[in-house]
């Protein structure tokens, strides 16, 4: 049996409930997080138990750097130390750039940026003791090449990209492998803002001529802590159907 534990973020749906599904199939002790609806996030722990039974969920804002310390202290007292992190948390925003009020901005931040510096911050203290380690960033397509209507969460993505580069070079020494996957167009609940036409109209925009799924995602996160992509670090892979 594996006895590595992965700490996903942002995993009551989507793609991060995904990625949790994948791990447990393959016997990891999984811990899955979110910050907000408390039903969602049983719901979702209950269908994962059905696949595996080493799995728990522990609700925090990961946005808020105690808070992280108090979710790696549950997790120590279960399951031990993290081995792989997963930073998926992160929300979006569609709207004008000069009609955005500095509240939302910073809200986008928070989610998106300092989460994942929270996480890493201190999923590192066990991962270097340990000389080994692997984390991958969720990130977006958009953190390559900007979108309009979406700049910070274009540039909170762009953070998440070179923050990914600079800490493999950092912490490549130690044995820890750090990556991430920027996300084309994914069907999940984020996409349910668009009607029929609108995907539609962008489906004829991605080369494959559908949206990715969040099992695909998955797969590619499996593949890069897997030892077959031991070589790989400090890389930002595009999963995108040739959109970009």
């Amino acid at each position: 049996m594996n006895n590595k534990t992965v700490l996903i973020t942002g995993s009551s749906r989507g793609i991060g409930k995904e990625i949790a599904k994948t791990f447990l199939s393959k016997n990891y002790n999984v811990v899955i997080n979110s910050k907000n609806s408390d039903e969602e996030l049983n719901n979702t722990l209950k269908q994962l138990k059905e696949i595996n039974k080493n799995v728990i969920s522990i609700k925090k804002d990961v946005s808020i750097y105690n808070n992280v310390k108090e979710l790696f202290n549950e997790i120590n007292n279960t399951f031990g130390d993290v081995d792989i992190l997963i930073n998926n948390a992160g929300i979006s925003y569609i709207g004008l750039f000069n009609k955005m009020k500095p509240e939302k901005w910073q809200e986008i931040i928070n989610n998106n940026v300092n989460s994942v510096f929270n996480c890493t911050h201190i999923a590192l203290q066990s991962m270097i003791r340990n000389h080994n380690g692997k984390i991958v960033n969720i990130s977006s397509i958009w953190g390559n090449i900007g979108a309009s209507c979406e700049v910070i969460y274009s540039a909170s993505k762009g953070a998440i990209n070179s923050f990914t580069k600079a800490l493999a070079k950092e912490l490549g020494p130690c044995g820890i492998r750090i990556n991430a996957v920027a996300c084309g167009v994914i069907d999940t609940k984020m996409n349910n803002f668009l009607n029929d036409e609108e995907k539609n109209t962008l489906k004829n925009e991605i080369p494959l001529m559908r949206f990715g799924s969040a099992s695909e995602v998955a797969d590619l996160v499996q593949y890069l802590v897997s030892d077959n992509s031991s070589y790989i670090t400090g890389q930002v892979i595009t999963l995108d159907g040739a959109m970009t």
